[in-house]
């Protein structure tokens, strides 16, 4: 019997640089306009904040010199040309160099560490102690990850895990997919369900002038129930996959790690002293986020001391910690450059003006809708946005601003806009390719980005009638 063909999934690269051309052409299609925009300080930090009904539309200018160079016109709008789409990647590059450089850093800090022998002789040590006990390890994991990134909105930080857990799920008999699920998946699933989240729920309920961090109830049962239909999947994929190898999603990978990854060194005294000081200094990390309002040069400069420490406690060389360092940063560059490539779009959008033509019509539709029907719609509206527009914070600042005030035509309450926001924002995360932090672990875990589809798509769908379920309940108890 013949097997269907199965689409193939271009390169991440190839893949986001089509998606930028689309966008490129998008511009000479959708039209143009603007919103004014204020400076506001939120949570500390000035955000620039679109201003609700001051949309106005733009003229085009439409030329044959804007078709090949760009062509800057005051008062119109310039779709983009070949220039632009060409240097689209190198200044997205430019716009996201914070986030690539600290991923650069944590990679070479974690390369350090890794060749210290840590990463394996604790991963040995706590696999010894747990045995064959995989759905145990499964839920802790995933519950710490889940925590991460709900509370604190932890996402990059989790990148150079992924070599880490894709010895877990060897040593278990699972498979890659298992390993990245467990890791992102949950971090993806705790981002979402917000809780305290700095860069998602605390700025949207700044921005819609709400309490921060109220609302906790509902957010903390949203949290558990989502969490546990994400554990309860990867579960049930695991056992499959250990019962079965050939019933894995991946069943021709031979799932051979490097043989760094693969040794097993002996849990000894330094080896705790490692553990404790990089525990210790990234406690202070991230306080000092949440504190002294660290960003990500600051972050990178902690992850810096941590390999550091690393070094001089575990008594490697210096040439041989060097080494380590650009090992370790080598094994970032894909992840790195996808973070540029992405940005990319977002600088295509602003670049041809259309981005707020789409905000402004999904805004105008959903105000002449039932509001059970809209908070659906803007659960659906910023799912969709966040194909445009993977950041969270950048997210809540151009959206939030016009559905605070939308919900209260409507008769929602501000709160249960921002749920709909971080619903919208975090969970599409799991499946869209422009994405970073998904591209990137997709690279590092070299599991392809249409099989990860086929496996996240089932329970991307039940975390969205899951949101939906929450959302209709917070317009029927007017949640505040």
């Amino acid at each position: 019997m013949s097997q269907r063909p199965r689409i193939r999934i271009p390169h991440v690269f190839v893949l986001l640089t089509l998606v930028i051309l689309i966008c490129a052409v998008s511009t000479w299609v959708v039209p143009s306009g603007h919103f004014d925009r204020v400076t506001r300080s939120v949570q500390g930090k000035e955000r620039v904040l679109l201003v609700p009904n001051t949309f106005e539309a733009m003229a085009k200018n439409y030329s044959w010199k804007g078709l090949l160079l760009g062509e800057e016109i005051e008062g119109q709008a310039t779709p983009v040309g070949l220039q632009g789409f060409l240097t689209a990647i190198p200044r997205g590059m430019e716009a996201a160099a914070d986030i690539i450089f600290f991923i650069f850093i944590i990679g070479g800090a974690f390369g350090i560490l890794q060749r210290t022998g840590v990463i394996t002789a604790s991963l040995g040590r706590m696999l010894e102690k747990l045995g064959d006990r995989g759905p145990l390890l499964t839920v802790v994991l995933m519950f710490f990850m889940a925590v991460g990134g709900s509370t604190l909105g932890m996402g990059e930080e989790f990148i150079p895990l992924v070599p880490i857990f894709l010895i877990v799920a060897k040593r278990l008999g699972y498979d890659r997919i298992y390993a990245l699920a467990i890791v992102f998946a949950a971090a993806a699933v705790g981002f979402a369900a917000s809780t305290t989240n700095p860069f998602t729920v605390n700025v949207a309920q700044g921005i819609a002038e709400i309490p921060l961090s109220s609302g906790l109830t509902l957010r903390i049962v949203f949290f558990f129930t989502t969490l546990t239909i994400a554990v309860i999947y990867v579960l049930r994929y695991a056992a499959r996959v250990k019962a079965d190898p050939a019933r894995s999603l991946m069943p021709d990978d031979p799932f051979e790690l490097d043989e760094g990854a693969g040794g097993v060194d002996r849990f000894t005294g330094r080896h705790l002293a490692v553990i404790v000081v990089s525990v210790a200094i990234f406690a202070f990390i991230i306080y000092a986020v949440q504190s002294y309002g660290w960003w990500m040069a600051d972050m990178a400069g902690g992850f810096f001391l941590m390999g550091i420490a690393a070094m001089l406690l575990a008594r490697l060389p210096l040439a041989e910690a060097t080494d380590a360092f650009v090992r370790g940063m080598e094994e970032m560059v894909v992840a790195a450059l996808v973070v540029g490539f992405a940005r990319g779009i977002s600088v295509v959008l602003a670049d041809g003006q259309i981005m707020d033509t789409v905000i402004h019509g999904a805004a105008l539709a959903l105000s002449h809708v039932p509001r059970y029907v809209a908070v659906l719609g803007m659960l659906a509206f910023e799912s969709t946005l966040n194909f445009l527009i993977p950041s969270g914070s950048g997210q809540a600042a151009v959206t939030v601003p016009l559905m605070a005030p939308l919900a209260d035509i409507l008769g929602l309450t501000r709160q249960t806009a921002v749920l709909a926001f971080t619903c919208g924002d975090g969970f599409s995360n799991t499946v869209i390719p422009t994405s970073g932090i998904l591209m990137a672990m997709l690279s590092l875990a070299k599991v392809p980005y249409g099989t990860w589809l086929r496996f996240m798509m089932p329970l991307f769908l039940m975390l969205m009638a899951a949101s939906s379920l929450f959302l209709v309940i917070a317009v029927a108890i007017q949640y505040t």
